[in-house]
């Protein structure tokens, strides 16, 4: 399988405080069944500005010492972006690092408050030469109240990246609630740990497939934690399902 956002890069942002730490949750996700890892640390301007080239150095560092702690995990350089209006020019001017260099880019909204002009800001980051991933949407309180709005983002252009946490209910009833809605109407195309400190998706990765096998197939478990993850690796295109809205009635939950 293949982690796209995680949050294991020692020492950078409110993920692993040290090298320590990190190799012992890289070694949780090669015991679940890991194999390439994308180190996405946030990059949001004036508080964590982790730019492409202090975060590769910090890669490296962390890369020299797999194999004296017998870890396997290939290791690829990210962000994991903080939606901005200075979003093109972060990209333009190579700041910000795509998913493991390739054209995909990881971005995040605010969590309780929509974004007005959220659309011109994609078509900043689709201009700019980016194929735009939005992180866990089942978090954000506009899509809680309104899933659909996904399907509108897809027609835009964007994909979709949920945490693994959400289906355990990590997050709050209502970020479950959304992620399964997203699940069963094609409207998820990455799933992702976001994992910081602990390391705590990893260690209940066998309760989290159970969870998501109640409303997903083991061919799309495939695609969602290794397939498309894939493409993102060998920076080609991949081809999506067309998702289906979802219909409010009086059994919507």
């Amino acid at each position: 399988m293949i982690d796209i956002h995680t949050h294991l890069l020692n020492g950078v942002d409110d993920g692993a405080e040290n090298t320590i730490e990190s190799l012992t949750n890289l070694k949780l996700a090669q015991e679940a069944g890991f194999t390439d890892i994308i180190l996405t640390p946030h990059y949001i301007e004036d508080y964590y500005e982790n730019d492409y080239q202090s975060t590769k150095i910090k890669i490296e560092e962390l890369k020299s010492k797999l194999y004296d702690n017998n870890i396997s995990i290939k290791l690829y350089q990210g962000n994991e972006v903080y939606i901005s209006d200075s979003i093109g020019k972060l990209i333009q001017n190579n700041i910000v690092s795509n998913l493991a260099g390739s054209k995909y880019l990881l971005f995040e909204l605010p969590q309780k408050n929509k974004i007005l002009n959220l659309d011109n800001l994609i078509m900043e980051i689709k201009y700019s030469g980016c194929i735009p991933v939005l992180a866990h949407p089942e978090r954000y309180t506009f899509i809680q109240q309104n899933p659909n709005e996904i399907a509108r983002l897809i027609s835009k252009g964007v994909l979709i990246q949920s945490n693994y946490g959400s289906i355990i209910g990590q997050y709050g009833k209502e970020a479950n609630k959304t992620i399964i809605k997203l699940l069963k109407n094609n409207m998820v195309h990455f799933l992702g740990s976001d994992t910081h400190k602990n390391g705590h998706i990893y260690s209940n990765f066998n309760h989290i497939k159970k969870e998501l096998l109640k409303y997903i197939n083991e061919y799309k478990l495939l695609e969602l934690t290794t397939n498309n993850a894939m493409h993102i690796l060998n920076d080609d295109v991949i081809k999506i399902q067309e998702p289906t809205l979802i219909k409010k009635n009086w059994f919507f939950t």
